[in-house]
C-alpha cells in the first residue's frame, strides 16, 4: 500500500518520509518542486500543491493512508479541507494528520483556530484518523542561534509557564509509527480517532532556556522578556504583517497559558518510540 506525504520537503515531512523510508513503506510525496526535492530513492513524486486539485487527484490515486501537512498560510484551512473531500473521494480512510498542541485552547491564534477546525473535519468525515497535537518545535530557535551566540541574548518570548518544547525528528517518527501502524490495521471496523499530544521531556521557561545555553557556552545569556510588541516588530522585518501578528497572538498565549503536557504525554511517547525524547539541551549542544 501508498503512503501519501504532504509538506513533503519541510522540517517534519522529510525526515517522516526518511522515518517511513527506513521502515520499508511505498511512500509518495506531493511538492512544488520535485526537481530540487532530494528526498530518499524510491520515493514516488507528484509535483502540485494543496491547491492544486488535479495534482491532489493525482497524488491520492491509488494511496492508501495519508500524511496531511499544512504550512501555515491565510488558506491553510481551504487547502486542507480540500485535501480531505479529494482523499475522502478516491477512497482514501485513513489518515495522520499534524495538528498542534493547545489548539482547542489557543481560540484567538488564527493558526490554531485553523488546525483545531481541520480536526473536527477530520472527526465529521469519519477518517480513520491519528491527530498528532506537537508542543513547540526545539528547531525553531535555529532562527534565533545567531542572536544568542553574538548577543547573548535568548530573544524568544516565551513565559514563565513553561513550554513541552520538542525536537522535529520525534514529531517525524511518531508520525511514521503511526502512518505504519494505520496503514498496516486489517480490523473489519476502522480503528478510533486518536490524539496524541507530542511534547519533549523538559518543560522550559524563557529563564530556563537561558540557562541551558549560559551552561552549554559557559558564558552569561539572559532571556529578553515578554515583549510580544516587540516580537511581532522584529519579524515583519522577515515575515508577512499577518504572519507577524499570528506569531505575537501565539506567543501572548505562551506567557499566559504555556505549553504544558497532559499526564502521562511523555511516558506514552517513550513507549512509542522505545527510547527517550530528545531534549532542548541536546539541541543546544549539538549546535
Amino acid at each position: 500500500m501508498t503512503i501519501l506525504v504532504t509538506g513533503a520537503t519541510g522540517t517534519v515531512g522529510r525526515n517522516v518520509i526518511e522515518q517511513l523510508v527506513k521502515r520499508g513503506a511505498n511512500v509518495r510525496a506531493l511538492l512544488r518542486t520535485p526537481d530540487n526535492a532530494s528526498l530518499p530513492a524510491g520515493v514516488s513524486l507528484v509535483q502540485g500543491d494543496m491547491l492544486d486539485v488535479d495534482a491532489l487527484r493525482r497524488a491520492v490515486n491509488g494511496v492508501s493512508t495519508l500524511f496531511l501537512l499544512n504550512a501555515v498560510v491565510p488558506g491553510e484551512f481551504t487547502q486542507a479541507l480540500i485535501a480531505l473531500n479529494v482523499a475522502r473521494q478516491a477512497g482514501v480512510t485513513k489518515i495522520v494528520y499534524l495538528s498542534v498542541i493547545n489548539s482547542d485552547v489557543y481560540v484567538n491564534v488564527p493558526h490554531f483556530a485553523g488546525k483545531f477546525a481541520v480536526e473536527r473535519m477530520i472527526e465529521q468525515m469519519g477518517f480513520s484518523a491519528t491527530i498528532l497535537r506537537p508542543a513547540y518545535f526545539i528547531q525553531n530557535d535555529l532562527t534565533v542561534k545567531d542572536v544568542v551566540i553574538n548577543h547573548g541574548v535568548y530573544p524568544m518570548p516565551i513565559g514563565s509557564r513553561g513550554l513541552a518544547m520538542v525536537d522535529a525528528r520525534d514529531i517525524a517518527e511518531v508520525a511514521a509509527i503511526k502512518l505504519i501502524e494505520r496503514d498496516q490495521a486489517t480490523q473489519p471496523q476502522p480503528q478510533p480517532l486518536e490524539r496524541i499530544n507530542i511534547v519533549g521531556p523538559d518543560v522550559l521557561t524563557g529563564a530556563d532556556v537561558a540557562d541551558i545555553w549560559t551552561d552549554v557556552l559557559k558564558r552569561p545569556i539572559q532571556y529578553g522578556g515578554d515583549d510580544t510588541v516587540q516580537f511581532e516588530q522584529t519579524l515583519r522585518q522577515y515575515a508577512p504583517a499577518w504572519m507577524a501578528y499570528d506569531m505575537r497572538l501565539m506567543a501572548e498565549r505562551f506567557v499566559s497559558d504555556g505549553m504544558v503536557p497532559e499526564a502521562g504525554d511523555a511516558e506514552r511517547l517513550t513507549a512509542i518510540l522505545g527510547r527517550p525524547l530528545r531534549s532542548y539541551r541536546g539541541f543546544v549542544e549539538g549546535s
